[in-house]
């Protein structure tokens, strides 16, 4: 789906006209017109305006052009599972189990490795399987490369 489709889409089940939107994120009518027929996307601050407003992530406003995956676990994110930061915005880099509120879980790579190799487990993927897959993918996330610094 593209922008114009989502914001459409989003106006229209939240039972706003295009007047509507464009007073509550402090736009023309015609903006709101333009992104909707495709012609402009909005701004970077007006995409965060809509991502509050609607609450939906910027990623979903855009079409979902990239797949999110947490920086931390490696889980594939979507809007119910993004982690918040404390003012209530999506932090699209974490999954809401590893980040919270402004707070990490894990500090510790062995603890995560621990946990999720416990309960990613099954008998398709056992537990020694999970760790050594856990512990050679995990690494190359950013939360973890950058807890190497």
């Amino acid at each position: 789906m593209e922008t114009k489709e989502v914001i459409l889409e989003l106006r229209t089940k939240n039972g706003l006209s295009q007047d509507d939107l464009a007073r509550k994120i402090y736009v023309t009518r015609q903006a709101v017109s333009r992104w909707e027929t495709g012609e402009t996307v909005p701004n970077t601050e007006t995409l965060k305006l809509l991502s509050e407003l609607f609450d939906v992530s910027v990623n979903t406003l855009l079409g979902s052009p990239r797949t999110l995956i947490c920086q931390c676990c490696g889980m594939p994110l979507e809007d119910s599972l993004i982690s918040r930061e404390p003012d209530g915005a999506f932090n699209e880099e974490y999954c809401k189990w590893c980040y919270n509120n402004g707070k990490f879980a894990y500090r510790s790579l062995e603890a995560l490795v621990d946990f999720l190799a416990e309960h990613m487990s099954n008998d398709n993927f056992p537990p020694e399987q999970a760790r050594a897959y856990f512990e050679a993918q995990l690494p190359k996330l950013n939360y973890w490369k950058q807890m190497k610094k």
